[in-house]
């Protein structure tokens, strides 16, 4: 459970960090982020064992996104406001996104360079269930681990794109096996459907099969409450 407080130069932001220190969520997730001062601060007013998450939606953000990143060892995600942003460009996004593609790469940039995860911004038409899953294609195809909701009925449709598919996690496999029995034979890379694999390959194939093993857990975990 992640708990987006109000700004910390609003007249709530103080109190609400206060209330997260008693009721202990799992993140904190903070809005309208400008500079890495900002996530120390609000470091400093939590527990060291609260994680925090940040939203990148303004200009002055996404530029300083790399040193927002890099804030504190705390913060594990940046979740991309995309309604917010594209207001303070001036810009209308349209189906494509074309405006937003340099910031939403450079959020990605940041987070990849840092080790988080980062999160993609809403699609706000509910009856528009095509430009939904383009909207998620595309930002699964521009890095991002997943997608920020407005509703359940996005859920499905949201799961089913950034997570793995069967022939996704069974191609993974067949490379993290194909390339330890190359490394038991003294070789550094190896050829898998005619593609050659090298240890580069190999780490992606263990993140995917990583998150496959995590969703399968989870939903078995959901599955089995009363």
């Amino acid at each position: 459970m992640i708990v987006r407080v109000n700004g910390l130069d609003s007249d709530w932001g103080a109190e609400d960090l206060k209330a997260m220190g008693e009721v202990m969520p799992d993140a904190v997730l903070l809005p309208k982020i400008e500079s890495a001062s900002q996530i120390r601060t609000a470091a400093n007013l939590l527990p060291e064992q609260l994680d925090l998450w940040c939203m990148i939606e303004t200009p002055l953000g996404v530029l300083r996104a790399s040193q927002i990143a890099a804030a504190s060892g705390r913060l594990r995600c940046l979740v991309v406001g995309t309604s917010d942003l594209a207001k303070d460009l001036n810009v209308r996004p349209g189906p494509g996104r074309e405006p937003l593609l340099t910031s939403l790469s450079l959020c990605v940039l940041a987070a990849r360079a840092h080790g988080l995860a980062v999160l993609d911004g809403v699609y706000l038409d509910l009856e528009d269930d095509d430009g939904f899953v383009a909207a998620c294609v595309q930002g699964r195809d521009l890095g991002f681990d997943g997608k920020t909701l407005i509703h359940p009925r996005q859920l499905a449709a949201s799961n089913r794109i950034f997570a793995p598919s069967y022939e996704e996690v069974e191609e993974a496999q067949v490379i993290v096996d194909a390339f330890a029995r190359a490394e038991a034979e003294g070789r550094g890379v190896v050829v898998v459907n005619g593609q050659l694999v090298e240890q580069l390959h190999v780490v992606q194939a263990q993140r995917l099969l990583a998150l496959a093993d995590a969703i399968e857990q989870r939903e078995a975990g959901v599955k089995g409450e009363p």
